[in-house]
């Protein structure tokens, strides 16, 4: 049966990539709610905003009386929050935005939807039964795993080292008591790197496309050796409806690619891409991409590896990535090369590819 589903930061990656799957793959309404920051982009939406169960607002989750007529024009069956605050580097340079946003933010739309929840209790029970509040955090809320084997799982202990994730952990923290103390139906969803078509360029992947084109320096933070798992965004997008549909009440499900790949790593490899794909013509004096890697200084508090245990979204709902690593990075960056007019776009506003968080 359609639902309503109230999408937070449906104009951001993750949040354009869960909308246009749910629009083209599903027969349930979007109500997108996103303020429209540096990395809100509309036109990550085109193919999908004209589609009658698509609707957009422009509003701020931090504005309660935004939120509260959002919840009551709209009347959602199932609440995804992705609306946040996301780049390590912004964070350590203006922290209190992070704070604003993921935590201010996230405490307001629990309450506004607290309030609703109720009042589908006296006057709808059983589209109250049915109603879902699941909120989108990061893998990076549990720190480090440097000098270890170890994966990230549902249970491992909290340890934010920037001012980004302490901020996505404190919202995890909000969600929880609101489910423990009120009883608000929650699911949480921690989730590895994201990567693929639509990627605001100030993450590593679209920096490194992009600067590859332009025959500019690819700067790799320290040796280049910091791990991370990469997941598709596109499969991360169809987990999170999978979770948001399926997933049991007060549960916590981890996503990740099972991609373990450093940093230099993924370099080399955008790099060999676009020496396939591209050529080299425009690099003189170089010969190949590789020659732009340029390593500088590592970013402050500086994770070393994050890895994650998705055993339990497979096991318990199904879910497992369709992209290795080798065909989701093909696949970006064949994006990129034929969407120039949207990243052209946004380098044209606000966003120069300059360096951020240092201090």
């Amino acid at each position: 049966m359609p639902k309503s589903i109230l999408l937070t930061g449906g104009a951001g990656f993750i949040g354009s990539a869960v909308s246009r799957e749910l629009i083209q793959n599903s027969g349930h309404h979007v109500v997108n709610v996103d303020s429209l920051t540096y990395a809100g982009n509309l036109e990550s939406l085109a193919s999908v905003e004209s589609d009658e169960r698509y609707h957009f607002v422009q509003a701020d989750i931090g504005d309660i009386e935004a939120m509260t007529e959002v919840f009551e024009t709209h009347q959602p069956d199932v609440v995804m929050h992705l609306a946040a605050e996301s780049h390590v580097d912004r964070s350590i340079d203006g922290p209190a935005a992070f704070i604003q946003t993921n935590v201010v933010g996230t405490s307001v739309l629990l309450e506004v939807a607290r309030k609703y929840w109720l009042g589908l209790l006296e006057s709808q029970p059983e589209k109250a039964a049915g109603f879902r509040f699941h909120h989108i955090s990061t893998d990076e809320v549990y720190g480090d795993l440097e000098g270890t084997d170890d994966l990230f799982t549902e249970t491992t202990p909290y340890a934010p080292s920037s001012p980004y994730s302490a901020s996505k952990a404190s919202s995890d923290h909000l969600v929880r008591a609101w489910y423990r103390t009120y009883g608000l139906p929650t699911l949480i969803t921690n989730c590895s790197n994201n990567y693929g078509p639509y990627h605001f360029p100030e993450k590593l992947i679209p920096l490194m496309i992009l600067n590859g084109l332009a025959g500019k320096p690819l700067p790799v933070y320290g040796d280049g050796m910091q791990i991370r798992d990469w997941l598709y965004v596109e499969d991360h997008a169809r987990a999170l409806i999978t979770v948001a549909s399926e997933g049991e009440i007060g549960e916590t499900y981890n996503i990740g690619g099972h991609n373990e790949k450093a940093n230099i790593e993924v370099v080399r490899t955008l790099c060999d891409l676009l020496d396939d794909k591209v050529g080299t013509s425009h690099l003189a004096p170089h010969s190949s991409h590789h020659d732009l890697i340029t390593f500088v200084a590592d970013r402050p508090g500086h994770d070393i590896r994050y890895a994650i245990d998705a055993s339990k979204i497979e096991r318990e709902l199904g879910w497992k990535p369709a992209e290795t690593f080798e065909t989701g990075m093909a696949k970006t960056v064949d994006w990129y090369l034929t969407n120039r007019e949207w990243w052209q776009r946004v380098l044209d506003g606000s966003y120069r590819g300059e360096r951020l968080g240092v201090l």
